[in-house]
């Protein structure tokens, strides 16, 4: 047996992923510059949101570095903070979406009987419901119809707020399947059993001594999740039901450029990128997860 802690074992494992290690120093860079937007703007005297019709659909230069669209707001700049809105939601809406499915996998699964049966088939329910037209419905809620006042219906972060709500409740069901299974197996190991015959109760058996069993394989789903996320985002911004202009999301980035592809194509090339490498590498980033935190993948 090697020496070492589990945890740097599986470092170590993680570290031979070729494809993993890029896909996470890529990821931090995008993470990081879309953190620092707001200071790199700062620095360079320039507001995204601000239309420049003089300076529209300039080329690449020292002064707009990725050029500038047709209402002549910097392309960089909308690109960076784009991507800080995308990698908000996908995070934010990741996590949540784990942890209600955390949540209802690990009941399921211990408890049985008629609620396990119960929750399976609302779970294929969620799973059979098309999802692109369900969330683009309930993204097309007027929620001022609520008693939201108009000038917070229409702010970003209510934008951000209702797209992270909307996958939350739709995200949920393959994590509460994976944990669901995974409980069946560990409630008849010998340590769940020992809990129980000292008297603990079936909430911290589930809490205490199997869920946290399942961290490896909750990781995993929830950093493959991201990846779709971020497409999901876009796909809602780009149809005008996601982040709304002169706020910028990859999504309506892309639809703002629609019309001008021919003449000005990487005002589209630039956003599609940026989506293109977040979802891939955030998947290559899972699968090199799933082969470190798994003992039984040892690379030769």
């Amino acid at each position: 047996m090697r020496a070492g802690s589990p945890t740097r074992r599986a470092w170590r494992r993680f570290l031979r992923h070729r494809m993993g290690v890029a896909s996470l120093v890529l990821l931090s860079l995008i993470f990081v510059a879309s953190l620092l937007a707001p200071l790199l703007a700062q620095w360079r005297g320039i507001d995204s949101t601000n239309a420049d019709l003089l300076a529209r659909l300039e080329p690449p230069s020292a002064r707009y570095w990725l050029g500038t669209d047709d209402l002549g707001r910097d392309v960089l700049q909308r690109l960076l903070e784009g991507g800080r809105v995308s990698m908000l939601v996908a995070l934010v809406a990741a996590i949540l979406s784990a942890a209600i499915g955390a949540v209802i996998g690990v009941v399921s699964g211990y408890v049985g009987g008629r609620l396990d049966a119960a929750i399976m088939r609302v779970t294929d329910m969620v799973i059979a419901l098309p999802l692109l037209p369900l969330l683009i419905v309930l993204a097309a809620i007027d929620v001022r119809k609520l008693g939201i006042p108009a000038d917070t219906a229409q702010s970003e972060m209510m934008s951000l707020y209702r797209i992270v709500v909307i996958v939350a409740l739709t995200g949920w069901t393959g994590v509460a399947r994976l944990v669901r299974a995974e409980t069946l197996s560990l409630k008849a190991r010998d340590f769940v059993r020992a809990a129980r015959a000292l008297g603990a109760s079936p909430t911290r058996q589930m809490f205490r001594h199997i869920l946290p069993n399942t961290a490896a394989s909750l990781i995993v789903a929830t950093t493959l999740s991201i990846g779709g996320i971020v497409l999901m985002e876009s796909v809602l911004s780009f149809l005008g039901l996601g982040i709304q202009p002169p706020h910028a999301s990859w999504g309506n980035m892309l639809t703002g450029a629609q019309e001008l592809v021919w003449t000005a194509p990487l005002l589209a090339v630039w956003p599609g990128l940026a989506i293109f490498l977040t979802v891939i590498a955030f998947n290559f980033l899972g699968d090199a997860l799933q082969d470190a935190l798994d003992p039984r993948a040892e690379r030769r």
